[in-house]
């Protein structure tokens, strides 16, 4: 048969075969009509025009130096480099605006150019990925002043203090190198008088930069930003290897991961723990991995015990970092209820980690965890339902109905259950995936303190899950959470009519956005929408067709 033949637009036509379905040619696959459609095409070069465009100008204003979104840090050597531009806080505020949302708007029209048939070649969308995360690791903290809270905290501990009880505002008025060039003006006063409220593995990441940087704050700030990149680029190559066998899922998991401006922005420009954190959860979770059960000996998957082991060792040094990520290990528990072995061997893995590391960070450690508050931030969607009543003030909630959080935590555990009760498990042979995503969503949708930086936790899951309009749900909430913290830096140099935007973005539009997005989440677990399963995925009871052909 020649080239031509092979061409099923262009070549004869082979005779059909009855038993294949339309009349199609047994030894000729399906045709996607969309293949033939110039409008995926269009859609998928849109996707690499918006996500590049929306990566260089994030590139560009963290290399334009000190700005509303980029802190003033001496600058110490060529690292971080960055060339002061002085661009105005309307210019970097707006611009990066539409950087996040042309990139939000590129890796939904990639997700929609891979599920109608696009199948672009992974290496340059890999080399993109880590050609982006290289430039903004080089360049300063932007979008956030957290990395330089990490870079006091791990100042404290080189210093022979303890971060969970010595503030940086003290770290500051002791004199200390390092608190001389915290920009203490230009950030909110709230984490300079607070102590540290992250995990002992979190503070030995943030003492390992510390003693690297040694007295400058510009030279901590890019050895934490170092780790975090270092840990963004370990998922992008574990999400590629876990999902190499399928060509849609694992172009859909760099869309939502590897090549997604929103987290770039948040996690390696940004420099927030989180992406360490995740690297940890993300790979606790996919290390649970679950054998069909043998003939007669029940319907549950067998759950290896060593597998469940290191689930939870993984789970525990995540837990370590932030200790939110206890959530997967609840997720582990859930997937290894069914075997005793194996769950405990997955308590073990945990304890092995978690227990020794609040140990060694003594009582202030676990101190701040127990005691520390939920709180609420000023973008929460439960003040649409307060504030016509109880009133606001900018960046501090005025009057709180009492027990909101409590509240909050309710409904948190409400959602939860019902997630549990409806989420199917799509993540074929990881039984921990879905307890895992509903246990995420649950809580970053429901309770009252959230950052854009903590959906890392939903978005690294979701990349191992079936393709669903979940997917736009999670992406567009992303989206106007990040456009709130676009400024990192106090400014009272920004126009009225610019204050006013950003007053609306933080107290109605980003609040309604919240709000939809847990109703849509509550509503995607009560109606079992059509299109969970991937096409990549078989329908339950189908053999892949790789096994098939086998």
């Amino acid at each position: 048969m020649s080239d031509k033949d092979e061409d099923p637009g262009t070549g004869p036509t082979a005779a059909p075969d009855p038993a294949a379905p339309s009349g199609r040619p047994a030894d000729r696959p399906a045709v996607r009509p969309s293949d033939r459609i110039p409008l995926t095409r269009l859609t998928g070069w849109f996707s690499v025009a918006a996500i590049t465009a929306a990566v260089l100008v994030m590139i560009v204003l963290s290399a334009a130096g000190p700005s509303v979104t980029v802190p003033r840090i001496p600058r110490a050597g060529h690292l971080p480099w960055w060339h002061a531009l002085h661009l105005t806080v309307t210019f970097v505020t707006v611009s990066l605006w539409a950087a996040m949302a042309l990139g939000c708007a590129g890796v939904i029209a990639g997700l929609v150019a891979v599920g109608r048939g696009a199948r672009p070649r992974v290496r340059p969308v890999l080399a993109a990925a880590f050609l982006a995360v290289t430039a903004l690791t080089v360049l300063p903290p932007a979008g956030s002043t957290d990395s330089i809270s990490y870079a006091a905290s791990g100042r404290i501990l080189v210093t022979g203090h303890s971060p969970y009880v010595m503030t940086p505002r003290q770290l500051e008025r002791d004199g200390d190198p390092v608190g001389r060039q915290i920009p203490s003006a230009e950030i909110p006063s709230s984490w300079m008088n607070a102590v540290s409220v992250y995990g002992p593995v979190a503070t030995a990441a943030e003492w390992g930069a510390a003693e690297l940087g040694g007295t400058s704050l510009a030279r901590i700030t890019f050895w934490l930003k170092l780790e975090e990149a270092l840990a963004f680029a370990a998922v992008i190559l574990a999400l590629d290897r876990m999902l190499r066998a399928d060509p849609e899922m694992r172009l859909r998991a760099h869309l939502l991961w590897s090549v997604n401006p929103l987290l770039l922005w948040e996690i390696v420009a940004g420099g927030h723990i989180d992406g360490l954190a995740v690297a940890f959860g993300l790979t606790g979770v996919a290390a649970l991995r679950s054998r069909p059960a043998r003939e007669g000996g029940g319907s549950a998957p067998a759950v290896p015990a060593a597998g469940a082991a290191l689930a939870g060792l993984l789970i525990g040094v995540a837990t370590g970092i932030k200790v939110e990520y206890a959530l997967f290990g609840l997720a582990v528990a859930w997937a290894c209820r069914r075997s005793v072995r194996a769950l405990a061997a997955a308590a073990a893995g945990f304890a092995v980690i978690a227990v020794p590391a609040y140990l060694a960070s003594g009582t202030a450690a676990i101190t701040v965890l127990v005691t520390r508050s939920g709180g609420i931030t000023w973008d929460t969607m439960y003040q649409l339902f307060w504030r016509p009543v109880l009133g606001y003030t900018h960046f501090g909630v005025s009057s709180v109905p009492p027990h909101l959080v409590l509240v909050s935590y309710l409904l948190f555990a409400a959602v939860v259950l019902l997630a549990f009760a409806r989420f199917p498990d799509l993540a074929p042979g990881r039984p921990a995936v879905a307890p895992a995503l509903a246990l995420s969503l649950a809580w970053l949708f429901v309770t009252g303190f959230q950052r854009p930086w903590y959906d890392v936790m939903a978005v690294a899951l979701l990349a191992l899950y079936s393709a669903s309009w979940l997917d736009w749900v999670v992406l567009v909430r992303l989206l106007a959470a990040a456009t709130v913290y676009a400024q990192a830096v106090q400014s009272p140099a920004q126009p009225h009519w610019l204050y006013d935007i950003t007053q609306f973005d933080g107290m109605w539009l980003t609040p309604a956005v919240r709000l939809l997005s847990a109703v849509a989440l509550v509503w995607f677990c009560v109606s079992g929408p059509p299109g969970w399963r991937s096409r990549s995925q078989p329908a339950p009871g189908q053999l892949p067709e790789l096994l098939r052909t086998n």
